[in-house]
Order: C-alpha cells, then sequence, then structure tokens
C-alpha cells in the first residue's frame, strides 16, 4: 500500500533512539524528508547519517524556547511542514509518596509543556500544509495506569486530553491529532524500569512477546498516511492487547 508519504516534510522529536526513532525510520522508509531532534548530538548525529535524514537537531525540549528553535529550523530546512511527531523521554519512575514537588515540574516541562510549545510552533505550518498530521507518542498509561510511574501516568494522560481538545479545533483544517500508546514494545527504557525481571514480563503479555520498534513505526506512518485522512482525536492502543478495558 503507497501511504502518500513520498516527500512529506517531518520532524520527529526525541528520535535518536528507542521509539522516536522508530517513527523516524518508518517515515523515511516510505520516503518523507525527515528532521530529527534529541539532546544527545552526538547519537542523534550517528542516527541522522543511518536514515539519511534531511537535518538534526541537538535539544532539550524541557527548555524555554527550544521547541520553537527546533520548528524554525525544520520549516527553514524542510521548505515547511506536513508530519509532527511529539515524543519525550519518559519522566523518572516513582510512587506519589517518593515524588518530590521538584520532580513534578520537571516532568510538567518535558512532558505536556513541551508538547504544547511544539505544536504551538508548528501549527501554523501544519494548517498550510493541507494535510497536516500530529501524533504524540504517550503510553498504554493514559488509560490504564501504571504501578510506580505517577509521572508518567499524570502527564501523559493530559497531552492525551489537550490532543482531543486540539482536534475539534484543528480538523476543518484538514489537521489531525492523535496518539500512540505503546505497552510492552521492547525499547532500552524497558529494559532500565524491568531490569532482570523483563523476560518473565514478556511472557505475561497477551501475545506472549514483547512488540518490535519497527511495528510501533508502521502504526505512526499509517497516522501520517492519506489513507488516515478521516481519523482525528483518537489513541491508538499498540500493545498487543494488553490493555484490559474495552475502550
Amino acid at each position: 500500500m503507497d501511504l502518500g508519504l513520498s516527500s512529506t516534510r517531518a520532524l520527529v522529536t526525541a528520535s535518536s533512539t528507542g521509539l522516536g526513532r522508530a517513527c523516524a525510520a518508518a517515515l523515511a522508509a516510505e520516503g518523507a524528508r525527515v528532521v530529527l531532534c534529541a539532546r544527545d548530538a552526538e547519537r542523534l548525529e550517528r542516527t541522522g547519517r543511518e536514515l539519511g535524514a534531511e537535518g538534526v537537531i541537538a535539544s532539550d525540549l524541557a527548555q524555554p524556547g527550544e521547541p520553537e528553535r527546533v520548528v524554525a529550523f525544520s520549516a527553514e530546512r524542510l521548505g515547511g511542514l506536513d508530519i509532527l511527531v511529539c515524543n519525550a523521554g519518559g519522566p523518572p519512575p516513582g510512587t506519589f509518596e517518593s515524588t518530590p514537588p521538584e520532580a513534578w515540574e520537571m516532568a510538567h516541562q518535558l512532558t505536556l509543556v513541551s508538547a504544547v510549545r511544539m505544536i504551538r510552533a508548528a501549527l501554523g505550518l501544519l494548517k498550510s500544509s493541507g494535510r497536516g498530521r500530529i501524533i504524540n507518542i504517550t503510553s498504554i498509561s493514559v488509560r490504564q495506569p501504571i504501578g510506580n510511574l505517577i509521572l508518567s501516568n499524570a502527564y501523559r494522560s493530559a497531552v492525551t486530553a489537550m490532543a482531543k481538545s486540539l482536534s475539534f479545533e484543528v480538523a476543518a483544517s484538514g489537521v489531525t491529532v492523535n496518539n500512540l500508546a505503546p505497552q510492552g514494545i521492547l525499547t532500552q527504557r524497558l529494559r532500565q524500569l524491568h531490569g532482570e525481571s523483563l523476560e518473565g514480563v514478556g511472557e505475561n503479555l497477551p501475545m506472549r512477546r514483547f512488540g518490535t520498534v519497527e511495528e510501533f513505526g508502521a502504526a505512526c506512518a499509517f497516522l501520517a498516511s492519506v489513507q488516515a485522512a478521516y481519523i482525528t482525536g483518537q489513541t491508538l492502543g499498540v500493545d498487543g492487547g494488553a490493555l484490559l478495558g474495552i475502550h
């Protein structure tokens, strides 16, 4: 199936590794022109070469002014913007009682505010493209909270609510706003969270295996496609059936 992504212009954040890299790779494989953004400049440069990216820009998107700088760089490099994939590294684990107040502010800037600023900076470009796509990478935790991840549970849910509200506002402009909610995708983050118990986690998933980053990237490419033009305001679980609820 031709997804209609050839020569489209895409910015993918937190894309030097993991889920962001998988999304960038899937878009590039479909012919999209991609700009990558991440904090680790050395790893970012390496990933950019591997994927044939149009450009890379190192940035900490939790810092004021950085989302706007990244969008401006991408628009100049690409001549506009059609696809924005908002991703950020997960905030540190912890329970409500073990998480200090300052960690809430850090996670607020990293997970929610960075996405808000990025979308605000890119929205005019996405509207003018005629086929704008906003895709936020969240987590299964927005529907099914995960233990010991209070910050991720709270702020990724906020991103989901923001995206749903925004989807109503921009639908008439041809811009779609959707979320990808992963669970059980084998990434370094998953390894860090589960350590030596990782193998047992995989065996307890409904499919008795972890998902691959390539499977996740394919879902991102679909939401960016012309075929997905009438899908907006949705949260698509890429979780191998792990979500227990019926919605």
